[in-house]
């Protein structure tokens, strides 16, 4: 059973910094492309930003040059460091993974969410 297990995230200010950290548990998988997700209160889940096991990213509009997505294939851990943040960036981010594993095709794993609010 392969579980996502986010960290980080909380209460920034406007103009400062967060990051968070989600780690892929469990055994005999691959990990294909990895990122984030986000929620703001009222409104649907879209793409922050993902990265593929080669490396290469991909972000919002809304995020770029201030977001910066990597991932440490060794631990199985993909992180969003949050720089310049605004109050739009509040909402719940949720980690994504593309795993495949001994008995299943590749498919979409989730983290928990984890909130982060930007507010002075």
């Amino acid at each position: 059973q392969v579980q996502l297990v986010e960290s980080g995230g909380g209460l920034g200010q406007p103009g400062g910094s967060l990051r968070l950290s989600c780690a892929a548990s469990g055994s005999s998988f691959r990990i294909n492309a990895m990122g984030w997700y986000r929620q703001p209160p009222g409104k649907e889940r879209e793409l922050v930003a993902i990265i593929s096991s080669g490396g290469n990213t991909n972000y919002a509009d809304s995020v770029k040059g201030r977001f910066t997505i990597s991932r440490d294939n060794a631990k199985n851990t993909v992180y969003l460091q949050l720089n310049s943040l605004k109050p739009e960036d509040t909402a719940v981010y949720y980690c994504y993974a593309n795993i495949q594993t001994m008995t299943t095709v590749a498919r979409s794993y989730w983290g928990q969410g984890t909130q982060v609010t930007v507010s002075s």
